[in-house]
């Protein structure tokens, strides 16, 4: 296992600070650090893809058959990883990690030569129907109902939890269509135009204050067949394999010392309790060392992957799942961290200084803007993906051999 990085992957990094030193303008990075949501808002995920396409970034992992950049597993980890760490905009990952990967494995030839290059252009802005009301962990007990009727599929329902559907045009969806027999055996993965009579997005608000969420009603919603993704009965299928991609991978360790970074600015001016700054007091300083151990146990378990991947080795889902657990659990300790630093100023309400159009100042410091806003959004981080039940079930399964 080699985790030092080779001249050529060196030189690629240099060309990666290079491109965000240009193109990450100050604008771009200032309303990043706005946002206190998983991914940018829409007009800002946008732009950002928008300059990513045209440079050829777009889709670090995708082939270049089909318009990606065909980066190694290394080239993809520099990538994010730089990416994290200048601030620039989080794309969403539902269209270009989730349904494009999805498109490529079972589309048909005229589904992916029609989505695939909107994809990446940001013409098809996406989002995700998997959740319902009684449906989220134990997804297969989805109920919104697909019914054939000719050449379409006439679909009733609603999902929840559903990012970005207020900015989407389109949606990848799984519906039943089929009570027969087991449970994952009667649902299909259909593509909806969110343009289409039927279809009604509501927002929730989060306690952060974001509208990052919704849920989304379907009214006997006309899908053409030819939306179907895979055989009739058969998207369950479709639907484990684009979990991969939702829950595997990442560079959550950049993202993380970017909030380190943020602390230990704070950490200097805010007071302790017994007086002096509060990064030297020592009940402080040991806890922040035991936050950078546990990043860097993060960051080298990354780096091992990486390097498996590199040589043709199969991550597996434990490691997959081992690093989405960590990764979230350590996110939401540094964060829990940050406000405990910031002191009274966790207590002003500052959702009018946060987002793409925020308007106001934040009350205190600049640095008071967003830490409580990416706490209070963190506490998702557990769940969705795969909540950290689930990951440690996995976890057990693979250790108890079951």
């Amino acid at each position: 296992m080699d985790l030092e990085l080779a001249p050529a992957d060196l030189a690629f990094r240099e060309q990666v600070r290079a491109f965000l030193a240009a193109k990450l303008t100050p604008e771009l990075r200032a309303a990043a650090a706005r946002q206190a949501g998983v991914f940018a808002e829409g007009e800002l995920a946008r732009r950002w893809q928008r300059i990513l396409y045209e440079q050829g970034w777009v889709a670090p992992s995708w082939p270049r058959e089909y318009g990606g950049a065909a980066f190694t597993h290394v080239q993809r980890y520099i990538f994010d990883s730089e990416c994290a760490a200048a601030g620039a905009p989080a794309l969403p990952a539902m269209g270009l990690q989730m349904c494009g990967p999805v498109l490529m494995a079972y589309g048909t030839q005229a589904q992916k030569e029609y989505f695939l290059p909107r994809t990446l252009s940001g013409a098809h802005y996406w989002c995700q129907g998997y959740s319902e009301p009684q449906s989220g962990s134990d997804l297969a007990s989805l109920q919104t109902r697909a019914v054939r009727d000719g050449d379409e599929y006439v679909v009733t329902g609603s999902k929840i939890w559903t990012t970005h559907a207020q900015h989407a045009n389109w949606m990848f969806m799984l519906v039943r269509t089929s009570a027969e027999g087991k449970a994952q055996r009667g649902i299909s993965f259909l593509l909806v135009d969110m343009a289409t009579p039927g279809i009604t997005v509501k927002p929730i608000i989060s306690i952060s204050g974001e509208h990052e969420v919704n849920q989304v009603f379907f009214d006997e919603v006309r899908i053409p067949v030819a939306n179907r993704v895979g055989e009739e009965n058969q998207g369950w299928t479709v639907a484990k394999y684009l979990l991969e991609f939702e829950r595997g991978g990442g560079a959550w360790s950049a993202r993380i010392k970017g909030l380190l970074r943020q602390l230990r600015a704070i950490a200097v001016v805010e007071q302790s309790d017994g007086g002096g700054p509060l990064a030297a007091d020592p009940s402080f300083r040991r806890r922040l060392a035991e936050l950078e151990a546990e990043v860097m146990a993060v960051e080298f378990t990354e780096r091992r992957v990486v390097s498996n991947l590199s040589t043709g080795a199969n991550a597996g889902d434990a490691v997959a799942s081992l690093l989405k657990l960590k990764g979230s659990e350590t996110q939401q300790r540094v964060t829990e961290l940050l406000v405990e630093a910031l002191g009274c100023y966790a207590t002003p309400d500052q959702r009018a200084a946060l987002g793409w159009h925020a308007t106001g100042a934040p009350i205190g410091p600049e640095y008071a803007r967003t830490p409580v806003a990416r706490y209070l959004n963190g506490r998702a981080a557990t769940i969705f993906g795969g909540s950290s039940e689930i990951q440690r079930n996995i976890l057990a399964r693979a250790v108890l051999g079951l």
